[in-house]
């Protein structure tokens, strides 16, 4: 239940500076940094991890600890990010010692 009212709020929180112009593929994009600040502040998410697409594609997992719930955020070279996919109970895994 956290997580639909979590993901209500961050939607609106992205829509309504777009409100009138929004297309539905612009629904879950925006700018990067304003993204961030959202993830971090209206979620309390933190970035769990990151890794390169292609040059100038950057995929980021944000993940709320107190409820497990998780947001895969693509950014690009030119200061856009979107959120790709999101779900429920991440489970951080400890990679064997070599």
């Amino acid at each position: 239940m956290r997580f639909c009212r979590a993901l209500v709020l961050l939607s609106a929180t992205l829509v309504l500076p777009m409100a009138g112009q929004a297309r539905i593929s612009d629904v879950s994009c925006d700018d990067t940094a304003r993204l961030t600040r959202t993830l971090q502040q209206v979620i309390g998410a933190e970035r769990h991890g990151m890794g390169l697409r292609d040059p100038d594609t950057l995929l980021e997992v944000w993940v709320t600890r107190q409820t497990g719930d998780w947001v895969l955020v693509q950014s690009y070279a030119n200061g856009t990010s979107c959120i790709v996919a999101m779900g429920a109970d991440w489970q951080n895994e400890t990679p064997d010692p070599a």
